[in-house]
């Protein structure tokens, strides 16, 4: 049996990741294949009970390692149980996030020492790495206005200030410099289906490499 496909979206909160990540989901399975949606962190019993802790807004001490690490334990916990038994199963497994919003968050947000973030990134994800991931970029205060508009109380990292967001969202565009190949970086400004399309689009090619139908 053929390995399955591993896609992972990222973006600032308030990019519409999300939608989108649904949309896809919802697609595939139009289209015949057996699909696995996960979050990180999250996804496992273990893994949302690490994410309670990590969006936690009481717990504003937490140091920045200490979130590191969190994460990759999560993370860790998600893939062994989850992602590689759907891949080796031949599924394709959508994550609404993964080690790039690590990189990001934690490396350019937190300031954490980039080469420590990369080498947990690669303990925390059981050296496994995204076919494909979609990053959905949008301006920062664009982000901060739709979370806004989303009412209810925002998370810990939600509640961080427009400073950090914006190196967050600086470090997201490097990391798409970096890895081209990998990383697709697409318009959030756009309506949400015209970015469904450009998605589909996307990924039609590594289907049929997989040589998985599109529908």
């Amino acid at each position: 049996m053929p390995r399955g496909l591993f896609i992972t979206f990222e973006g600032i909160d308030g990019s519409g990741k999300t939608t989108q990540v649904d949309l896809l989901c919802r697609r595939l399975r139009e289209a015949g294949h057996q699909v696995v949606l996960v979050r990180d962190p999250g996804g496992t019993r273990i893994s949302e009970r690490i994410r309670e802790i990590l969006l936690d807004r009481q717990l504003r001490e937490m140091a920045p390692v200490t979130e590191l690490l969190l994460y990759e334990a999560a993370r860790a916990q998600l893939v062994a149980e989850k992602v590689i038994p759907a891949l080796e199963a031949g599924k394709i497994v959508v994550s609404d996030r993964f080690f790039d919003s690590t990189t990001a968050y934690q490396g350019y947000g937190r300031g954490i020492e980039l080469d420590s973030v990369r080498k947990a990134n690669e303990l925390g994800s059981l050296g496994l790495t995204p076919d494909l991931t979609v990053y959905i970029d949008v301006p920062v205060q664009e982000g901060l206005r739709r979370l806004r508009g989303q009412g209810g109380e925002r998370d810990r990292l939600e509640s961080e200030d427009s400073e950090f967001v914006q190196r967050v969202r600086e470090g997201y565009l490097r990391l798409a410099e970096e890895e081209p190949e990998r990383v697709v970086v697409l318009n959030g400004l756009e309506p949400p289906e015209v970015l469904a399309d450009q998605i589909w689009a996307k990924l039609a090619a590594l289907l049929d490499q997989r040589g998985l139908e599109t529908g």
